[in-house]
């Protein structure tokens, strides 16, 4: 399937779901998250959720990192230069809804890209290679070829792998993992 019909299928299924399931599969992802080789790692990137799009509900993921004392990164978009700015969040961190409804941090200490060890990747679709399908801006695309090599990118997903999907740009970065309430998929 093309990346356009797949952000029209799984806006749609989101669309579908009821607060209780979005609760509970979130629940679920994050528990899941647990069985990951990735505590050993310091920091670490969590997308805040757009509530209005029903993406996946990372709050437990920030009490988990907390829990486990780890540096946690959020970031600004900058819708002109595609770019996102990254800092770390603190209980000083004042968060703000930009005008897409995506939840940011005000301002704060900066942390570069090449810093960040974990990104959590949100996403719509994703294919049994590990590539993804996001709203098609490439905020994403753009800062994960900005980390190291050996970050690692675990996708967020309420719903299982795609088989394929037929139009992957050279310019998309594949995840490492994504996880769904059922499925730990590994790349």
């Amino acid at each position: 399937m093309q990346k356009k019909e797949l952000r029209s299928k799984y806006k749609t299924l989101r669309t579908q779901l009821s607060e209780n399931e979005l609760e509970e599969m979130s629940l679920t992802i994050a528990n899941k998250l647990m069985l990951l080789p990735i505590w050993e790692k310091t920091y670490f990137h969590v997308f805040l959720p757009i509530v209005e799009h029903k993406e996946v509900d990372t709050e437990l993921i920030l009490h988990l990192l907390s829990g486990k004392d780890k540096e946690i990164v959020i970031s600004k978009s900058d819708f002109e230069t595609r770019n996102m700015t990254h800092f770390l969040l603190t209980d000083n961190t004042q968060i703000k809804k930009n005008k897409y409804n995506i939840p940011e941090p005000v301002d704060g200490i900066e942390v570069p890209s090449n810093k960040i060890e974990v990104v959590f990747v949100p996403l719509l679709a994703f294919d049994k290679e590990g590539h993804r399908v996001g709203y098609g801006k490439g905020f994403y695309d753009v800062f994960l070829s900005e980390c190291k090599p050996e970050t690692i990118k675990i996708g967020l997903s309420f719903f299982e792998a795609e088989e394929l999907i037929a139009d992957i740009c050279e310019t998309d970065v594949k995840l490492d993992y994504c996880v769904s309430p059922n499925t730990i998929y590994e790349f």
